[in-house]
């Protein structure tokens, strides 16, 4: 198998060729290091997403988008599935990566977290990676410029002019189409909080609602979590038990059965004020290997309706 740099590069390769038509922007930095606006000064787009969400597991998971209804109204819904669970979800997908330069701050997801590996999860997985390319996605509500660049490509050891800085909004259609591909991405990582063996996850497959787009950051950053924590459900394979899957879904249901934004105001937005068990997926099952299956968790249609405003 190819880095994960590499496998997203690949990909992002592909977004530039076909950036009229996903309606993405590219730009080039002083240093070379390449921009592409998938949702900040754009709209952002289904099909963007949708694509952002493969570069952002490195080409690992098969990503697409099926219909279904929240409350009776017709609402388009993102499925993600990856046979590579732990190196696709924890050590690609994962937003674990906080960039701050100067005035600008974002979230990083992405391979390029892999050339760092400083990450719990790395050391658990045992992987770390060198490559000539990094590739790091940036949920920020403005453009990246040089010195965000600069920093990048000293961290993960990789010249400019081969840094990608795939970047969206959290309130862009990019961002909820993102945000709906997490699902699984939030179970496994759940699960290896837990003290499960992530790299004993088999299989994963997760689905969850798009969130209508949001005209703040704060607000989307709400509902986008809440199609995650209320309208997610989740399908894992493993290949041992363990006595605390039932601790996996979303506390969210259980101990507020609400829409998140006034959760996260009542906390002055300080998500480490939180549960770190709120932000996890609403259903899941889990098939144990020549064992059992769990189901764990439910979702919650009555407080989607309400939270996306149906």
């Amino acid at each position: 198998m190819d880095s994960l740099n590499r496998m997203a590069t690949e990909l992002v390769d592909e977004a530039i060729d076909f950036a009229d038509e996903l309606t993405i922007d590219v730009h080039a930095l002083e240093g070379d290091a390449a921009v592409l606006d998938f949702g900040v000064e754009v709209p952002g787009a289904v099909e963007a997403g949708m694509l952002l969400a493969e570069i952002q597991t490195a080409g690992l998971a098969t990503v697409q988008s099926t219909m279904n209804t929240v409350g009776g109204a017709p609402l388009n819904h993102v499925e993600l599935s990856t046979d590579h669970p732990a190196l696709a979800l924890l050590c690609s997908q994962k937003g674990g990566w906080e960039l701050a330069v100067d005035d600008f701050e974002a979230l990083g997801s992405g391979p390029a977290r892999a050339l760092v590996a400083e990450e719990e999860a790395f050391q658990r997985i045992g992987y770390r990676e060198d490559a000539d390319f990094a590739v790091l996605a940036l949920e920020t509500d403005e453009l990246p410029d040089e010195a965000v660049a600069s920093q990048v490509a000293e961290r993960t050891g990789v010249p400019e002019t081969g840094v990608f800085l795939p970047s969206f909004a959290t309130a862009s259609v990019t961002g909820s189409v993102v945000a709906a591909a997490r699902a699984a991405e939030l179970a496994v990582f759940r699960l290896a909080e837990l003290g499960f063996d992530p790299v004993s996850v088999l299989s994963a497959t997760g689905r969850a609602p798009v969130a209508p787009v949001a005209g703040d950051e704060a607000t989307a950053m709400a509902r986008t979590t809440d199609a995650l924590a209320y309208g997610s459900e989740v399908h894992l394979t493993v290949d041992e038990s363990f006595d605390r899957f039932d601790e996996v879904p979303s506390v969210a249901a259980r101990e507020y059965g609400r829409p998140l934004e006034g959760v996260f105001e009542d906390a002055d937005w300080d998500f480490s004020e939180l549960p770190v068990e709120l932000f996890g997926p609403a259903a899941v099952t889990i098939d144990v290997v020549g064992g059992d299956t769990h189901v764990v968790g439910e979702t919650s249609e009555g407080v989607l309706t309400e939270s996306f405003g149906l």
